[in-house]
């Protein structure tokens, strides 16, 4: 019984949602795991018969009937937005989407506190924006670092007098900040956290290592590898580590290290939603996404070229990858070309952990650099030329949102689920 870990090697958006979703339809899945980000996520998945619904907290598995979702305690937990997502859910045929979810109680709380924070700060930046979804997920990641004792978590959400405290002082403190927050009083806030405790399994992390034993689980990241908190181009990143390291060291605390097979997500167009490099990007290339839209908080949705310099450093990041899921081979003839170096250089090297003076400054290399194209034309077998290019092997292959759009290429590890 191998697990399976899934994670964006570019700038989110490269079809995550959809591989996993394939993945709960042609093996038998127990659980989808998320280990990083919060309900910033937008994974979307489209069945055969046309519904649809973007996955943010649920695992993207939810569809498949009995497949079901836990949030580890990486996860930032906003209970207001996952009760929104299980009435789309159930709007669309899935009305026990809170029945097959687990949350660990050690997982931070996103409250209307962060999130009118969060929009605070970004709208003060002007034309210096980040990007930031607007949600507050960053904004409760950054207060759980400087306040761990005191932050709200889910577990509070069984202590109604503890969690009032919690939520009291986490807004004076914002407001002595920031000034007066857009937020309704404490008191309206608590009985949809106190509701969200009846209503969900909140458990341990003890509880993961018999999910994990009960059987094959797929680990679902959010973001890309390119946004990571302390590897992506800083300051146009997540909070959020958005690598393989949470999934590992959640199966090497169950015991199981090594028992998951590592599966990247690229998209054969590199795309980013909202400010910061994207060297590849070509504003003349015909294409669009019907549900990446321009949105206040994030800006426009950009397509690039695919940029196998920043793909290349991707993988080193993460680690490598068993294999790779490539997306958004229906637009083949769209004119993509691959980028195979910059002006500059042909390679970007990862840096150790935390040094974000280092990736401020790789960040100016990458807004200043050109891409370097050796032929004009685009590639006569994607798979193979995006195998070569990564040096590494494409073992799914994407030609439409839904999962019977999906191909297994032969001799890989995905060979035995089909």
């Amino acid at each position: 019984m191998n697990h399976v870990m899934v994670v964006d090697l570019g700038y989110g958006d490269a079809g995550k949602g959809t591989v996993v979703d394939w993945l709960c339809a042609t093996r038998p899945v127990h659980t989808v795991i998320r280990f990083n980000g919060g309900a910033q996520a937008a994974h979307n998945v489209v069945l055969r018969d046309g519904r649809h619904h973007t996955f943010a907290q649920f695992g993207a598995g939810t569809f498949r009937p009995g497949v079901r979702t836990h949030l580890s305690r990486h996860v930032v937990v906003d209970p207001l937005a996952l009760a929104a997502e299980a009435d789309h859910l159930a709007s669309v045929g899935v009305p026990d989407a809170l029945d097959r979810l687990t949350v660990d109680g050690e997982a931070l709380l996103a409250t209307p506190y962060h999130r009118a924070a969060n929009r605070a700060r970004e709208l003060a930046r002007g034309a210096d924006r980040h990007g930031s979804c607007g949600l507050g997920v960053g904004e409760a990641v950054a207060y759980g670092l400087a306040h761990p004792d005191s932050a709200p978590r889910v577990a509070d959400c069984r202590a109604p007098a503890l969690l009032r405290r919690r939520l009291a002082a986490l807004r004076d403190r914002l407001t002595a900040e920031l000034g007066p927050l857009d937020a309704p009083p404490v008191d309206d806030c608590l009985p949809a956290f106190t509701g969200f405790a009846d209503r969900v399994a909140i458990v341990d992390r003890s509880h993961l290592a018999g999910v994990l034993r009960a059987g094959t689980c797929v680990f679902e990241g959010a973001q890309g590898v390119l946004l990571d908190e302390w590897h992506g181009f800083h300051p146009y990143t997540t909070w959020s580590t958005t690598t393989f390291a949470n999934a590992e060291g959640l199966l090497a605390e169950a015991g199981l290290a090594g028992t998951a097979e590592r599966l990247g997500v690229l998209r054969i167009a590199t795309t980013r939603h909202g400010p910061g490099p994207l060297v590849t990007e070509d504003p003349t290339l015909p294409l669009t996404d019907p549900h990446n839209a321009t949105n206040p908080w994030q800006g426009r949705f950009r397509f690039g070229h695919f940029d196998a310099v920043a793909h290349r450093y991707a993988l080193a990041v993460a680690g490598g990858v068993d294999g790779l899921a490539l997306t958004h081979l229906d637009l083949a003839d769209r004119g993509l070309r691959i980028c195979h170096r910059y002006d500059t250089t042909d390679r970007l090297d990862p840096g150790p952990p935390g040094d974000l003076d280092r990736q401020a400054a790789l960040t100016a290399r990458l807004l200043a650099a050109r891409p370097v194209y050796d032929t004009a034309a685009p590639p006569a077998d994607w798979p193979t030329a995006v195998e070569e290019e990564l040096s590494t092997p494409v073992v799914l292959t994407s030609r439409s949102p839904t999962a019977d759009g999906k191909g297994v290429r032969k001799g890989t590890l995905l060979t035995p689920f089909v």
